[in-house]
């Protein structure tokens, strides 16, 4: 038995959330081509017969220019202390300040660290060659694998490179778990992802979602979500005419949320604004929270 735990590092759209779900095989992170869409450390559980890797999926490392910002960096720091860290770079674009700026972080956790060059779809191989080549004179790294997250390419045998520096001998999870947040996280994520998709750029990084209620009964879910704003401005826009801009929203995420839960979703979605929101807390004393799971 090998088990152990692998931190996915990077820059902002490198695709750590696309990669964590095409290992795991299943969403358990939001994407979108958005900067800082990941707010969350994430665990994302692999099994294999004789295997378990914990994944944890973190937010893109940038230069902040809010508290948000550095509120994310914070989280993504903390969570270096892991048996291996995977660097994620977008093999499409080249080695820069920000690359730099991420991996000298890195480096400071003392941890193995695999470079992982992904998108290579976009590639040919001799370019892919020519990259690792590259990559080789910027850092002694352990190992580089280049994957496409999106195409699902090469996965295989970066689940075989990570295994080389597993050293733990346990089962963190049962095999049922394949993330450590509950079904409610999972919910609200899929609607604010859906929101960040629908309003392109104008809806920016204040909108956080809520789980509202809960309920599973019969063979269907019940659920209320409110989408919170500091601004009315953005709840115009989060409703749209005629609130035709919240039903396209509540649609595509029950339709989501129906496969991934397998069961009959009936969906009600809220826009609520609470001025300079800063985080459920807040919500929590104005509007109580009724937590299903």
């Amino acid at each position: 038995m090998k088990s152990g735990f692998v931190s996915l590092i990077g820059r902002p759209n490198a695709g750590k959330s696309t990669l964590m779900n095409s290992i795991i095989g299943k969403k358990i992170a939001i994407t979108s081509n958005k900067p800082q869409t990941t707010r969350n450390v994430i665990q994302g559980v692999y099994h294999e017969e004789d295997t378990q890797i914990v994944f944890v999926d973190t937010p893109g490392v940038h230069k902040p220019n809010h508290k948000l910002g550095t509120y994310l960096n914070k989280q993504v720091y903390g969570s270096m202390d892991t048996d291996v860290l995977l660097f994620l770079v977008d093999a499409k674009e080249p080695f820069g300040k920000g690359d730099t700026f991420v991996l000298e972080k890195m480096k400071e956790a003392n941890k193995p660290i695999i470079l992982v060059l992904n998108k290579i779809d976009a590639l040919s191989k001799e370019e892919i060659y020519a990259l690792i080549n590259q990559y080789k004179d910027i850092y002694p790294f352990g190992d580089i694998v280049p994957v496409s997250a999106l195409k699902k390419q090469n996965i295989k045998e970066l689940i075989k490179t990570i295994k080389k520096y597993l050293t733990d001998e346990i089962c963190y999870y049962d095999k049922q778990t394949i993330t450590n947040k509950p079904i409610s996280f999972l919910v609200s994520e899929m609607v604010r992802e859906k929101a960040f998709i629908l309003t392109k750029e104008e809806v920016p990084h204040s909108l956080t979602c809520v789980v509202d209620s809960m309920k599973r009964k019969n063979n269907a879910y019940f659920i209320q979500v409110s989408l919170i704003v500091d601004r009315e401005s953005l709840k115009r826009i989060l409703i749209g005419k005629n609130g035709a801009m919240i039903k396209k929203i509540g649609i595509m995420a029950r339709e989501e949320l129906e496969i991934y839960l397998g069961k009959k979703v009936y969906l009600e979605t809220f826009v609520k604004v609470i001025p300079k929101w800063r985080d459920k807390e807040k919500y929590l004393n104005e509007f109580g929270f009724n937590d299903f799971a």
